[in-house]
């Protein structure tokens, strides 16, 4: 049964996140030694997030190959958040484009704008400095991608977003407090982690305002939406090229990643937090359910 969370005054939020992002804000260009030296032996993930962890591929690789494939793996994650802020980025314009300039809510807007263009230049530099390529999403979903920001609007905008932005944010944060991982990537997670809390705030509150005023059918197409974008948030994290860099085929081992137990709960711990926030907001169930099974964000 869908609950109604109680969310403050628009303007009050974004004031009080105005502030939090004048006194807690960083700029990658000097908070972070571009020029360190990454250690050899570091994974760029834990193992255990690795998308072939506990498989019999992976146990064919020696502790150099899976440090290579973690390597990808991050290039694939960081290069699609990249992705993800982008899109992000045009829907908070188009919002933008159509509100009231003075106002802190849209002030708000702009400067999340501005800490995504931030976040993109951080991760594109991140996957250079590591000598990966930016693998980005596969074809389909990057030409997808083109189309998105024009026909996802309201409570499913937000909630793709946060689907994106809470999926990053659990892996990101138990990656920063693992000190077995490069130094660099923990950096580059803290940063992520502590300005993105921002920008939940804003896109729940957000949600759960626009879906008060859904009736039947505009809730309908508001889970399907979510549902699928969701499921290709999920897909494209890892993209298959990745394995290749560590002599894999790329379409056997991403079949193999996809049955992969681990990963798959790798998947459903990423989204635990987000998915109890949209089961609330009414933005769970319908006929986006198949989607939701697909992606492993429910089981």
């Amino acid at each position: 049964m869908t609950r109604t969370a109680q969310v403050n005054d628009r303007e009050k939020t974004a004031a009080r996140l105005l502030k939090s992002s004048a006194k807690n804000s960083y700029d990658p260009e000097v908070d972070i030694d571009w020029d360190a030296p990454l250690l050899d032996d570091a994974p760029y993930i834990p193992f255990h997030r690795s998308s072939l962890y506990g498989t019999d591929l992976w146990e064919r690789l020696d502790r150099a190959q899976r440090v290579e494939l973690t390597k990808h793996e991050f290039a694939s994650i960081a290069s699609n958040g990249l992705w993800f802020e982008v899109l992000l980025m045009q829907i908070l314009l188009k919002e933008f484009y159509d509100s009231d300039p003075r106002t802190d809510h849209a002030h708000y807007a702009l400067t999340e704008i501005a800490d995504e263009c931030r976040h993109s230049t951080m991760f594109g530099k991140a996957v250079r400095r590591v000598g990966a390529p930016a693998y980005g999403p596969v074809p389909l979903l990057r030409q997808a991608g083109r189309v998105l920001p024009a026909i996802l609007k309201g409570p499913s905008a937000y909630a793709a977003i946060l689907v994106a932005e809470e999926i990053l944010d659990r892996f990101q944060r138990d990656q920063m407090n693992d000190e077995s991982v490069q130094p660099l990537v923990r950096m580059v997670n803290r940063i992520h982690v502590l300005e993105e809390a921002r920008h939940v705030t804003f896109a729940r509150e957000e949600v759960v305002r626009r879906m008060a005023g859904c009736g039947p059918a505009e809730r309908a197409w508001h889970q399907f939406a979510t549902a699928l974008v969701s499921y290709a948030i999920c897909f494209s994290l890892i993209n298959p090229r990745v394995y290749a860099a560590v002599g894999l085929r790329p379409r056997d081992a991403h079949a193999a990643a996809w049955r992969n137990p681990h990963f798959q709960h790798t998947l459903h711990w990423g989204g635990e937090k987000i998915m109890g926030f949209l089961d609330e907001a009414g933005l769970i169930g319908g006929p986006g359910m198949p989607f939701w099974r697909k992606s492993f964000l429910i089981r």
